[in-house]
């Protein structure tokens, strides 16, 4: 079985994209297990902080995306681009910079997220790319999954109701689970 390390983008506690990521988790097929990790405790990046030892939040996340085959990053948009929380995750994740092979290198990727606009998350998950190459992993393009209007398909207890996004959201998770296998077979 193939383990992912599923990371929301967002703080929120009422997060869609922390909703999609419990709905993914719930979804995955038999063969893929997905942990759902948070960005709480991650501090701003600083390099005078680094200088001083890595913070425990970071240290332990950076720990477990090694020991995993892969990872699902659940994004929100903000500004049509990456959400700077996300993305100070990743700036500490791949600190030093000698770690990234270590911790991100060749994993398959899947990037999916949503939004409460009309436009679901297209212009996230594209500015995603140009730090996965940096980090060195494979995002999966088999798929796509932009959910908008997410209002409307998350209740009040951020439950995935909409039977249309479940359905979507399967089809995503089987083919990422494939593409997961089929790295994990070329190493």
């Amino acid at each position: 079985m193939n383990t992912l390390i599923g990371i929301s983008g967002s703080l929120r506690h009422h997060s869609y994209n922390t909703a999609l990521l419990r709905a993914a988790v719930e979804l995955a097929p038999a063969d893929l297990r997905i942990e759902a990790v948070t960005l709480t405790g991650i501090p701003l990046y600083d390099g005078d902080v680094e200088a001083e030892g890595m913070p425990a939040a970071v240290s332990a996340l950076k720990e477990r995306i090694a020991a995993a085959q892969g990872l699902l990053f659940v994004t929100p948009e903000y500004n049509q681009s990456i959400p700077g929380v996300f993305k100070n995750a990743i700036d500490w994740l791949s600190r030093p910079g000698a770690d990234i092979p270590r911790v991100f290198g060749d994993k398959p990727v899947g990037i999916i997220g949503a939004t409460p606009g009309p436009a679901g998350t297209r212009l996230s998950q594209t500015a995603w790319l140009p730090v996965c190459r940096a980090l060195g992993v494979h995002p999966w393009l088999g798929k796509q999954l932009y959910v908008a209007g997410a209002g409307q398909v998350f209740d009040a207890e951020g439950k995935l109701t909409d039977p249309k996004i479940q359905k979507l959201l399967g089809e995503y998770l089987q083919g990422l689970s494939r593409f997961v296998t089929l790295v994990q077979g070329s190493r």
